[in-house]
């Protein structure tokens, strides 16, 4: 009979000093944060800011990512429990953050950056795109210590039997999320950032490397319970989040790289 990884109950809590407690999706946030913020530093020689305005930068990124998470979440996976309690928006003790809706916090954030800094909202975008994988990377560790967004169940010898999923095995998802938007698409946007590129063609290829990662990644996840029949069971809330990812990133790429065209030719 074959044998699959049976995960052991742990404590979202590492310790705890009187009322305040440092838990395992808050450290893995906090070295997510902290990567970003050292490459951030190491890439400020090509942009003309200064290191104030960097900190400016990552706070309201940061903002972007907390808010827009959380109502992202409420609005595209809880709307019907929002619509009852319209209070649950405020409960963020009790978890759910949306990376679409944090996302949409981020670009919002961008642009009051590019606007109080007079910058181009895509040079903005193409600087902070190659951080937002040292955030997303830690994140699914905290998912899968947790022992939260797991996948479906199959029978592949590295299936793990998680704690308050039931008894069967499923596909450690978080981990296939940690790989492919962590560790890949750091690679593919540091590789591709350390070249000149035209404007807004690193921005476009955040979009579309991570809305295709997530596409496929949303095959192996098991969908929230009441979500599983949402378009038929054809195709999950997840991927439809995704899809204007990818057609908005491959349409900035083409159109960068156009624009980038017409601007040699006029010269």
């Amino acid at each position: 009979m074959q044998e699959f990884i049976t995960f052991p109950a742990i404590d979202p809590i590492i310790f705890s000093i009187g009322p305040i407690s440092l838990r395992w999706y808050g450290l893995m946030y906090l070295i997510g944060l902290g990567a970003a913020w050292w490459l951030a530093k190491k890439r400020l020689v090509k942009t003309n800011w200064n290191e104030e305005q960097l900190g400016d930068l990552m706070f309201y990124g940061f903002l972007g990512v907390i808010l827009g998470g959380r109502i992202g979440y409420v609005l595209f996976y809880q709307f019907e429990y929002f619509l009852s309690d319209p209070l649950y928006l405020f409960k963020i003790w009790t978890g759910g953050m949306s990376f679409h809706g944090g996302l949409l916090g981020v670009l919002a954030a961008l642009w009051l950056f590019a606007r109080k800094t007079k910058s181009s909202f895509l040079a903005v975008g193409d600087f902070i795109a190659p951080l937002i994988p040292l955030g997303l990377g830690p994140g699914r560790i905290g998912n899968f210590i947790n022992a939260e967004l797991w996948g479906r169940t199959t029978d592949v010898p590295w299936a793990v039997i998680f704690p308050n999923a039931g008894p069967l095995p499923r596909h450690p998802s978080q981990l296939y999320e940690f790989f492919l938007e962590g560790v890949v698409l750091f690679i593919l946007l540091y590789w591709f950032s350390s070249k000149a590129r035209s404007k807004g063609a690193v921005g476009g290829l955040f979009l579309l490397g991570y809305g295709t990662f997530r596409f496929i990644v949303e095959f192996f996840r098991e969908p929230d319970a009441h979500l599983q029949n949402v378009y038929g069971g054809l195709i999950t809330q997840g991927q439809m989040l995704s899809l204007p990812m990818i057609l908005g990133g491959l349409g900035l790429m083409i159109w960068s790289y156009q624009r980038q065209q017409q601007l040699n030719t006029n010269k």
